[in-house]
């Protein structure tokens, strides 16, 4: 028996509408819909009878259930949306303030932590995923978001379409870790799991992508498994990288895994020897990031590849140029 659908109120409605015409991210948008629809339950009434007080007290009520800084800010974003442009009435939002975050220092392994993480890992895909983050210092979004044909080995990069702020960029490939790719590639498409052009980490259907949140998980599970007992993430990874380059004295003035705009957006009209030692330079601080841990990592992959086919010299045909 079908579940009946929920009317979608008319208010409701035309707050998606005005996300929709700002073209917001879905994840914005669901954001932005449960900071309203939690106001709504607080207040017990429609949210269009606010009052200014009604939002001052509010807030004082998320901070004094314990609401964490962010989850604040974030509610306080939904509802200055639905108020300033849904209900166009933003004089209502005079009482609310957005919070200070608190500035911490993030958890940073060493090289010898991070070569134990990343070996801990029991699935290769895991692995590689890992291996990937850390020598390319991209987001996990970032990482599970690509495919086989982002591999550019002729130019050592990987491209990363539409990250963080919906913009495209390069990120540098060491050697090492384009043949540790490689060795994914022909295990994965040996087994079947990854398709032509497709995802280059796969989830159980290969039409699907890993996501991020499994990710999270495999990194949680081998930092238990190495006994690491410091809170780690995938974006401990990303830390690790810049932590890890400019202890190696690698200048890297931009942000981790990100090239120069002017490369990214005009690099296949420069002359190609123009950016030879930029691309030298990237090609070593990746050899300094995956190359930790390189001879313990590499007999074990090996062992896992004997029924693997030969002969391929790229990621894949396409991109093996």
């Amino acid at each position: 028996m079908d579940t009946p659908t929920r009317p979608v109120s008319p208010l409701r409605q035309r707050m998606l509408d005005d996300m929709r015409m700002r073209k917001l991210t879905p994840k914005t948008q669901s954001a932005y819909i449960r900071a309203v629809c939690r106001f709504t339950r607080y207040l017990g009434r429609a949210p269009d009878t606010a009052t200014v007080e009604d939002l001052r007290n509010y807030q004082l009520h998320l901070v004094d259930t314990g609401t964490s800084p962010m989850s604040l800010n974030a509610a306080i974003s939904g509802l200055k949306f639905f108020f300033d442009i849904t209900l166009q009435r933003g004089e209502l939002m005079a009482r609310m303030q957005p919070v200070r975050l608190p500035q911490r220092l993030p958890v940073v392994l060493s090289r010898e932590e991070v070569a134990r993480l990343i070996a801990a890992c029991n699935n290769l895909k895991h692995q590689t995923a890992l291996s990937l983050a850390y020598a390319t210092g991209l987001r996990a979004s970032e990482v599970v978001s690509l495919k086989v044909s982002d591999v550019n080995s002729g130019r050592m990069t990987l491209r990363v379409e539409q990250g963080k702020g919906r913009k495209d960029r390069y990120a540098m490939l060491s050697p090492l870790l384009l043949e540790r790719l490689r060795v994914w590639w022909r295990v994965a498409r040996a087994q079947g799991k990854m398709l032509d052009g497709g995802w280059l980490f796969p989830g159980l259907n290969p039409i699907e992508s890993l996501s991020p949140r499994q990710l999270n998980r495999a990194v949680q599970a081998a930092a238990l498994a190495a006994g690491i007992d410091k809170r780690v993430s995938m974006h401990t990874l990303r830390h690790c990288f810049a932590t890890h380059l400019l202890e190696q004295k690698v200048e890297h003035p931009h942000h981790p895994g990100a090239a120069r705009p002017q490369e990214t957006r005009h690099h296949g009209d420069l002359h190609p020897g123009r950016h030879r030692p930029a691309a030298r330079s990237r090609q070593s601080a990746g050899d300094l990031a995956v190359g930790v841990g390189a001879s313990w990592l590499a007999p074990h992959w090996r062992s896992r590849t004997s029924s693997a086919p030969s002969g391929r010299r790229g990621v894949s045909p396409s991109t093996a140029t």
